[in-house]
């Protein structure tokens, strides 16, 4: 006899047992699922670069010579790019950190060092307008006090924006505000 008691309790029972939906099957195929087939998952949940990759499938290489053989069928059918990858980060953290953070993640992620110094190279035009736009977010005012200016520069170190483009910012805060310009 089925009950279905999910208005209740979310499960379904059978003979007072709970009866596998196919939300939980997938949970459990998972342990199964072949090298290419996480791959493909994880590929499909976000870019990944190959070193990210690579770390992330290690453990379930079955043999040592699997691993760089699927990351190149995959780097050749155009579904693993590290330049796709670090374009998708540095798209995402853009709006909110500098270029220092956005270097730290990028090596993190084991981008190639010609590949970030070309995103950097594409960040610094906008660099003071994107601080500007960071330090507005969190603050509506300027710093009135010596303590509220350490805490704005000490924000915006730790997004990743160089000092002297702090100081640049934070000194520029009364004046911008009081113009009423939006721009830096």
């Amino acid at each position: 006899m089925l009950h279905d008691c999910r208005a209740s309790c979310g499960r379904s029972v059978m003979n007072g047992r709970p009866v596998a939906s196919a939300r939980n099957q997938g949970k459990r195929s998972g342990a199964l699922l072949s090298l290419k087939g996480r791959a493909l998952r994880l590929l499909s949940q976000r870019e990944h670069t190959h070193a990210e990759l690579a770390a992330k499938l290690a453990p379930h290489c079955e043999s040592p010579d699997e691993l760089p053989t699927l990351l190149a069928e995959l780097s050749a059918k155009g579904w693993l790019d590290d330049r796709r990858a670090m374009d998708s980060l540095v798209h995402r953290q853009a709006g909110r950190y500098g270029a220092a953070r956005i270097r730290q993640a990028l090596q993190a992620k084991g981008v190639s060092p010609d590949l970030v110094a070309d995103a950097l190279s594409g960040l610094a035009d906008t660099e003071l307008a994107r601080a500007t736009a960071v330090w507005r977010k969190k603050f509506s005012a300027p710093a009135e006090t010596p303590g509220e200016q350490t805490r704005h520069i000490r924000f915006l170190l730790a997004r990743g924006f160089s000092p002297s483009l702090v100081r640049q910012v934070v000194a520029g805060a009364a004046e911008r505000l009081s113009d009423g310009d939006d721009e830096p």
